[in-house]
């Protein structure tokens, strides 16, 4: 995006700025204050206009690609600690995907947490006209149990709603599930959720949390990046929130999400 053809933009140097400040805080695995604050980075447009500079700089890396996005936000508590309406959006590249029981490497990250989510595959290339909720559901493959390993370059984790657009909504890693479950034989809104570290329970949800219903947080996104210009492709994975609170993990963790039907999935922190 270029500053000029936003003229409620910041100058194109000050969305630059932020955005190396950004990049070089997760390659040196080193947090940093609020780029809202230290560069002045305000409102959504600037916020995402900092993403899709780093977004462009992963992809000039050679081989990189874009393999899905991931809905944040989707807590309503979470919304109005925020003062929003809607969830955010990052996007997913290829060396950030797990599967279940892969060991996850610490080193990659800054501040780790981790919360249970549904993932989504979608089946077939999306136009770019808004889908309908039927459109949208006719487009999706199968689903999958998921964990989002989510991992902020802002120190502490005290993120304003700017920063975590800026930071790629807050992007770290993710562990898919291997064995896909077809929607339809799915009470998305009803499942249950409990995540374990170690033998303990940490964090309990259900689909409800995620947005009322994961298929309206992930029917969100399909329209929202349809708007945008940006499609959603066959194959690309769809994150589509957590279903429970988030909790921090270090190195030795071992976690597990068991998602009600949809089956369980599980990493260790190495």
């Amino acid at each position: 995006m270029n500053a000029r053809s936003n003229p409620m933009l910041p100058p194109e140097d000050t969305l630059r700025a932020a955005a190396l400040a950004l990049r070089e805080a997760r390659a040196e695995r080193r947090p940093i204050e609020r780029v809202s604050e230290t560069h002045a980075i305000a409102g959504l447009d600037a916020a995402y206009a900092v993403a899709e500079l780093n977004t462009r700089a992963r992809l000039a890396e050679p081989g990189r690609r874009i393999v899905g996005l991931k809905v944040g936000l989707t807590s309503r508590a979470v919304q109005q600690q925020l003062g929003v309406d809607q969830p955010d959006f990052g996007v997913l590249f290829d060396d950030m995907e797990f599967l279940d029981g892969d060991d996850v490497p610490r080193s990659r990250l800054i501040q780790p947490k981790v919360e249970a989510e549904v993932a989504f595959v979608v089946g077939r290339d999306l136009g770019d006209q808004a889908p309908s909720l039927g459109e949208f559901v006719a487009a999706i493959d199968y689903a999958l149990p998921a964990l989002e390993i989510v991992d902020s370059a802002i120190r502490d984790w005290k993120i304003t709603l700017v920063d975590t657009v800026a930071d790629n909504a807050s992007s770290g890693l993710y562990v898919l599930g291997q064995q896909p479950v077809a929607i339809g034989a799915l009470d998305l809104g009803g499942l249950g959720m409990q995540l374990t570290v170690g033998a303990a329970v940490v964090s309990v949800g259900s689909g409800a949390a995620c947005l009322g219903h994961p298929l309206r947080a992930a029917c969100w996104l399909a329209r929202t990046m349809a708007g945008r210009g940006q499609p959603l492709k066959a194959g690309q994975v769809i994150l589509s929130g957590a279903l429970g609170p988030m909790v921090p993990i270090d190195a030795g963790d071992l976690v597990q999400a068991r998602i009600g039907a949809l089956g369980s999935v599980s990493c260790r922190m190495a």
